[in-house]
C-alpha cells in the first residue's frame, strides 16, 4: 500500500509542476460555467442537475487531456523500465497512476462545489440530489480517467493516446443518444445512461457496479499491458 500512495502523490504533485492541471482545470470551469449558467436563468427551477450532465460532457475531454501522458511519458521518456524494475509490483504502479490522477479529478470536483452554494440561493435546493449528483460525477470521471490511462499504456505519443481515449470515451458518453441507429439495449454500456439517476437522487447499485466494472477491466488491461512489457 505504501508504494502505491508514494506513486500517486508523486504522480498528483507533478500535475501542479506543469501547466496540465492549470489549463485543464481553468477550461473546463470556464466552459462549464459558460454553458450552465447562460441556461439556469431560463428555467424555473433550483436545481443542478444540468451541471452534472456539463461535467460528464467536458470530462470526456479533460479526462484524456489528464490521463494521456501517465505512462506514455514514461515510455517516451525511458523511464518506464527503470520503474518496472523497481521493487514495485506492476499493479502498484496502475493503481498509484490511478489514484494519483483521480485525486487531481477530485480538485476540479471540489472546484465546483461553488455551483450548488450559488444555486441554493435563488430557491430550496435538495441536498439528496446534489450529494449523489457528486458521487456520479465522481464515479463516472474514474471510468473515464481508467480509459485514458489504458490508453497511455498502448503508446508513447501521448497525442496518440488522448485520441484513442477520447473516442473510446465519447463512444461510452454518447452511444445511448444513437438509439435511432443502434439497438436500444446498447444504452445499457453509456456512461450517461448510468449516470443520470444519480443527479435524481437515485444510487442503483447496479450502475455503482457498471462504473466500478469499467475501472476493474480498464485498470486489468493496463496491467497486463505492464506485465508484458516486463518480460518482454
Amino acid at each position: 500500500m505504501q508504494n502505491i500512495l508514494t506513486i500517486a502523490g508523486r504522480q498528483f504533485r507533478s500535475y501542479w509542476n506543469g501547466p496540465t492541471a492549470y489549463i485543464v482545470l481553468s477550461l473546463v470551469l470556464a466552459a462549464l460555467g459558460w454553458f450552465f449558467w447562460s441556461l439556469f436563468f431560463l428555467k424555473d427551477e433550483a436545481s443542478v442537475r444540468d451541471m452534472f450532465e456539463w461535467v460528464g460532457i467536458l470530462s470526456a475531454f479533460a479526462t484524456p487531456a489528464l490521463a494521456m501522458g501517465l505512462l506514455a511519458d514514461e515510455k517516451r521518456q525511458g523511464t518506464i523500465e527503470l520503474l518496472i524494475t523497481l521493487p514495485v509490483r506492476d499493479h502498484e504502479v496502475v493503481l498509484g497512476k490511478f489514484l494519483g490522477v483521480l485525486g487531481l479529478y477530485g480538485v476540479l470536483a471540489l472546484l465546483t462545489l461553488p455551483y450548488p452554494i450559488a444555486v441554493s440561493q435563488f430557491g430550496p435546493l435538495e441536498a439528496g440530489p446534489v450529494v449523489t449528483g457528486y458521487v456520479g460525477m465522481l464515479l463516472q470521471g474514474a471510468a473515464m480517467l481508467s480509459i485514458g490511462l489504458m490508453a497511455s499504456s498502448f503508446t508513447e505519443n501521448q497525442v496518440v493516446a488522448f485520441f484513442v481515449a477520447i473516442t473510446i470515451t465519447m463512444t461510452f458518453l454518447l452511444i445511448d443518444k444513437m438509439g435511432a441507429f443502434l439497438p436500444g439495449a446498447l444504452q445499457w454500456i453509456s456512461f450517461g445512461y448510468h449516470a443520470a439517476p444519480m443527479t435524481r437522487g437515485v444510487v442503483d447499485l447496479r450502475n455503482v457496479v457498471f462504473f466500478l466494472s469499467v475501472i476493474a477491466l480498464c485498470l486489468g488491461v493496463t496491467q497486463i499491458g505492464l506485465e508484458r512489457r516486463r518480460w518482454s
